[in-house]
């Protein structure tokens, strides 16, 4: 039963032109009119034994009849007390509280609430320091590029970076590939007042790593790694970055770790296909355009991982990833000294068999029992698959025994099993017919298409 309704069963005595009186009823309007309603027939029956009786019975019956008409008027409006109280509409104080107001306060309490970003719980008093230190590492990278000839190089995106080290007067920025990719001028912005420019030592774009250098005279602060290894789901994490832009910079949200050793197919050359799977860690902290490069820190302020990316979905909600920093550290120092990474190469292009042009499928010949494979479209000279006469439309199917049907597959295989200077055994087949050769791999250089 609604207050409403409460009010009505109370009021069912009243007279209709009480009822009838405004909706902002206190207690004298709410109670007295009942006493009024009692009072009515005592001055009647005085009035009435006046006329029949003129002394006999005028004072017992007046005094028995206003007697009773007390106690009957008093319990009339405890019992509406009680009521009033009962349903919170009359506090003890006897104000009468406004349930709509108080509804309405409440519900913009809760929106205020709702509105109001929480940062840091004060349960978590001992890691708001660490955040406050860890956040002065992490920093604005804004890609600068020419937009024409008779201009100069503008702002075309930015992005975060995380300062790892510190060292001879200079610091080193470690971001995501694509935060640099195609920047004809890089610049770090410290703070508000502190801009740099910076200098890609190295970047990696299957890995999304970049490491720049800056002069390190602004910078007082070095990022604390920890370890991505030791982390469980369910710990509590925080993301920080610029999301959208500088206007927003050193944002933290607060979320825990989703998952660990996600596997994410991602398309590093803009061709819209997937052409490697990076193994990451999946957390519902916030992170949005611009947080790419920031750091994800533990309860601890370490730094656990390299926000990367975010599945942008209208279905989907709060699954962003992170580059683990244990598997960063070391594409971060390869970087950094050598400025690329060393991977094998075999010297060949190729694209799925499902995906060669119809003008082109009757130059491939395959057994029945073969429903998958990578079909070599071109073979680069002097490469080791020209020494070891691999040709055009020879479809590969394994490399080392494990059966290869994706580009994703092909490069899992050549880089996760072997090294540059090492020999790779590859079956694949040919007019119909099935071939086996072992070939000498050479080094791929860093962001090379080739495999």
């Amino acid at each position: 039963m609604n207050n409403n309704d409460n009010q009505n069963e109370g009021n069912e005595n009243i007279p209709s032109d009480i009822e009838k009186t405004t909706d902002s009823t206190d207690e004298a309007s709410t109670i007295e009119p009942n006493r009024s309603e009692q009072e009515t027939p005592t001055n009647e029956q005085q009035t009435t034994y006046v006329a029949s009786s003129a002394k006999k019975l005028k004072k017992p019956r007046g005094w028995f009849g206003g007697f009773v008409s007390g106690v009957v008027g008093g319990i009339v409006s405890s019992v509406l007390v009680i009521m009033l109280l009962g349903n919170q509409l009359l506090t003890a104080s006897g104000n009468i509280l406004d349930s709509s107001t108080e509804q309405k306060e409440t519900s913009s309490s809760n929106h205020s609430s709702e509105e109001i970003i929480p940062t840091i719980a004060s349960d978590d008093a001992e890691v708001s320091a660490d955040i406050s230190e860890i956040s002065q590492a992490v920093v604005g990278v804004i890609n600068m590029q020419q937009q024409s000839l008779w201009e100069d190089s503008q702002e075309a995106g930015t992005g975060s970076g995380i300062i790892y080290k510190k060292e001879d007067g200079k610091a080193y920025v470690v971001t995501n590939n694509h935060v640099v990719e195609g920047a004809e001028q890089v610049q770090v912005a410290l703070d508000e007042e502190n801009q740099v420019n910076a200098t890609v030592l190295g970047t990696d774009a299957l890995t999304d790593l970049a490491v720049l250098e800056i002069d390190g005279e602004h910078v007082d602060t070095v990022a604390n790694l920890g370890s991505s290894d030791d982390t469980q789901v369910g710990e509590t994490v925080m993301a920080i970055g610029n999301p959208l832009g500088m206007d927003f910079s050193n944002s933290v949200t607060k979320g825990i770790i989703s998952g660990l050793n996600r596997s994410v197919e991602v398309d590093t050359n803009g061709d819209r296909v997937p052409d490697w799977v990076t193994e990451v860690l999946q957390t519902d902290a916030a992170i949005n355009p611009g947080n790419s490069g920031g750091a994800l820190v533990n309860k601890d302020g370490e730094v656990i991982g390299i926000n990367s990316m975010k599945i942008a979905q209208s279905q989907v909600e709060g699954i962003g990833f992170a580059i683990p920093i244990d598997e960063a550290l070391p594409i971060i120092e390869k970087l950094e000294t050598d400025g690329e990474v060393s991977r094998p190469l075999i010297g060949i292009s190729t694209a799925p068999l499902s995906q060669v042009p119809a003008a082109y499928q009757n130059e491939i010949e395959l057994p029945d029992d073969v429903e998958g494979g990578m079909v070599i479209a071109n073979v680069q000279p002097n490469s080791p698959a020209d020494h070891a006469n691999l040709q055009k439309f020879d479809v590969i199917t394994k490399i080392n025994g494990n059966p290869v049907t994706s580009i994703i597959e092909l490069r899992k295989q050549l880089y996760d099993q072997g090294q540059a200077g090492e020999h790779v055994e590859i079956e694949f087949i040919r007019e119909g017919e099935v071939h086996s050769i072992t070939l000498k791999m050479d080094e791929l250089k860093t962001n090379q298409a080739q495999s």
